[in-house]
């Protein structure tokens, strides 16, 4: 698969709107702890964008193993994008609009809890998998690789955000983060039929 803008352009995109998770997460730590120096904000966002790129690969990984087991598995994969997809952003929206669930911690997060948000803040990160099958391994890492920068950066802006302004936005990237998701499963799906 050659890397083209597009790709690029989507990967970021997929970053972003897995990424949305933990940004609430982000500004909650961030609020919780105020006085957090930058290399606890660097090893925060890093552990939310490791698992980012992790989660993506595990699910490529899975779908590849299946796919060539059962070739007929295949043509389900646009349709399995828009089904996880649209059902991942579709909660996120309601979350957001509802102002549901950010995973708010009222003291310091401790090591185990921060593998612990960076596991529930990327599963969703898993269906990407099934999403980049049609990728080769090199695109597929380096599509993981851009949602981990992509995440890294928007968690390190949650943090100080966080640590300045408290929670306001959380729902707002929510929201933002599911409409991104549910736009990119429809593109899939609708490019599997042109």
């Amino acid at each position: 698969m050659v890397i083209t803008v597009l790709f690029v352009l989507n990967s970021g995109l997929l970053g972003i709107g897995l990424a949305m998770d933990a940004f609430s997460v982000s500004l909650a730590n961030g609020l919780n702890e105020p006085a957090m120096k930058k290399s606890r904000m660097a090893i925060i966002a890093g552990v939310f964008a490791f698992f980012q790129f992790a989660m993506p690969m595990i699910g490529w990984l899975c779908i590849h193993t299946i796919a060539k087991t059962f070739e007929a598995f295949q043509q389900f994969i646009p349709w399995i994008a828009l089904a996880l997809l649209g059902f991942i952003g579709g909660k996120m929206l309601l979350e957001g609009i509802r102002g549901g669930s950010t995973e708010e911690t009222i003291t310091r997060v401790t090591f185990g809890g921060l593998m612990l948000q960076g596991i529930a803040t990327s599963i969703d990160a898993l269906s990407v998998g099934f999403t980049i099958a049609n990728y080769d391994v090199l695109s597929a890492l380096i599509c993981g690789l851009i949602i981990g920068f992509a995440t890294f950066i928007i968690c390190t802006f949650g943090l100080t955000i966080g640590k300045k302004a408290g929670t306001r936005l959380a729902g707002k990237a929510s929201i933002l983060g599911g409409v991104i998701l549910i736009g990119i499963g429809l593109e899939i799906f609708i490019k599997s039929f042109i």
